[in-house]
């Protein structure tokens, strides 16, 4: 099977970053990708089962480099948003999401701390790390010129 040429003639890529609740992972991701493609790439996040508010050990975690998630918050996923990105990235193995036509779709099994006792401020720090390598190659892919 071969990857779709992600970025179209004269329109910037776009990604959507899902996970469960869209207060943690798919936030990282986001703000992650949104930091480094400095606005070469849209970014959307989303959740299967959006909860209430952001993990503040995400938003904290985020902060530490520089990067402000204030305005952002727990958002659905749409077929709106689906039909308008390049590729779908499912983080972790709860969020559920069906392929579509023409959209590519991976999903990262992340690291996950806690289940080798690391907790608090050290797991987030250790998610967002895995996150963030796995941004940059992706990045890379989708400006590749």
């Amino acid at each position: 099977m071969s990857t779709p040429d992600i970025a179209h003639a004269g329109t910037k890529p776009a990604v959507l970053f899902v996970c469960s609740k869209n207060g943690g992972k798919s936030q990282l991701a986001a703000g992650l990708m949104r930091q480094l493609a400095g606005g070469s790439v849209d970014v959307y996040s989303a959740g299967t089962k959006p909860g209430k508010d952001l993990n503040p050990l995400a938003v904290e975690s985020l902060a530490e480099l520089g990067i402000d998630l204030s305005g952002e918050y727990p958002k659905p996923v749409t077929g709106a948003v689906e039909d308008t990105v390049d590729v779908v990235v499912v983080l972790g193995t709860e969020a559920k999401l069906d392929p579509r036509e023409g959209v590519r779709m991976e999903v990262w099994e992340t690291d996950e701390p806690s289940e080798r006792g690391i907790e608090g401020m050290e797991r987030m720090r250790l998610v967002r790390d895995d996150i963030r390598q796995r941004v940059e190659q992706l990045h890379q892919e989708l400006t590749r010129s």
